[in-house]
């Protein structure tokens, strides 16, 4: 639904997007992550016809969006990081003016104006003059606007910016919902947001694609080995009976108090060291008191790519 080939965009002698590919498919939310200034805006603003590439193609739903803006265009819901609202205008006003823009028009411009009402939580705004509304409110209203004509395709750059706790959520399964029918591509600096809602990364730094995958490939790309963490209360020392667990690879002691011995086990990823653990604490009588996997949470795996990046280029 999305693919992009190559795409690069230059200001003179800077270039802004290094020849990016990737792709988006439908029923795929695919989370686009990187520090500020690496590029992010620009993929969009070219994937939404805005700008076109210095090279390389990116097409919409099979439109190019150099060749034919304006099919690509019509298969595309985007909502740019500062939404494009008229504050003079009531939410209803604003929203039918966006459908007929689209050649939405009669019934079919009242259902869907009903529609995009309730499921963007708009009911109790409809008659309010955009320049009244909260942050959160104006968010809702831009994201209202991409799906008004329910496209095929959704690029959304920082959707839930604004909101309240409970509307994140909201609208993080307002997004799943709707990605089972459309192809997703969204934006956000809350890794949070990108780890909860995202099925697969696409990590951008400096106009370059860094990584790309499921959040569990990109684990095991910079964390190759399984590691797990266990803490065992005894007079022993269980250190030798952990080290020939089938296969273990590594221990590491992590510590010993009040009786209790923690130590990190290492082996091959997808070697379930944590059952393998466990199944020994029992054979031995061990009395467990923690036993879990050291997973690395996005913010490590982003640092790391990021720093693995800078250090290639050094």
């Amino acid at each position: 639904m999305i693919e992009a080939q190559d795409i690069s965009m230059r200001y003179g002698s800077f270039e802004a997007v290094k020849e990016c590919s990737f792709h988006v498919d439908q029923g795929e939310i695919v989370g686009l992550l990187g520090p500020n200034g690496a590029g992010k805006s620009t993929i969009m603003k070219i994937l939404s016809a805005q700008i076109v590439p210095t090279s390389g193609t990116a097409k919409i739903n099979g439109n190019d969006v150099v060749e034919s803006p304006i099919k690509a265009k019509k298969e595309l819901g985007y909502l740019p990081e500062q939404a494009p609202l008229y504050d003079e205008m009531e939410v209803r006003e604003y929203l039918g003016f966006v459908g007929r823009a689209r050649r939405i028009n009669g019934p079919e411009l009242k259902r869907r104006l009903s529609w995009i009402a309730e499921t963007c939580g708009l009911t109790d705004v409809w008659c309010r003059p955009i320049d009244q509304l909260s942050k959160g409110y104006r968010q809702r209203v831009g994201l209202a606007q991409a799906l008004i004509h329910d496209p095929p395709v959704l690029v959304l750059d920082e959707p839930t910016s604004g909101l309240d706790p409970l509307q994140i959520i909201e609208i993080r399964e307002l997004v799943k919902e709707l990605s089972k029918t459309k192809a997703v591509l969204f934006s956000t600096h809350i890794l949070q947001e990108i780890e909860a809602v995202s099925d697969r990364i696409l990590i951008i730094n400096e106009g370059q694609i860094v990584a790309d995958g499921r959040f569990g490939e990109l684990a095991a790309r910079i964390y190759p080995k399984e590691v797990v963490r266990i803490a065992i209360y005894t007079d022993e020392d269980p250190e030798d009976e952990l080290k020939a667990i089938p296969s273990v690879e590594n221990i590491e002691p992590a510590g010993t108090g009040n009786g209790v011995k923690r130590f990190f086990i290492k082996g091959p990823r997808g070697s379930n060291l944590d059952q393998a653990a466990a199944q020994a604490a029992v054979e031995h009588g061990w009395k467990v008191v923690e036993l879990a996997k050291q997973a690395p949470d996005l913010e490590e795996i982003f640092t790391a790519l990021i720093r693995h990046q800078i250090q290639n280029k050094n």
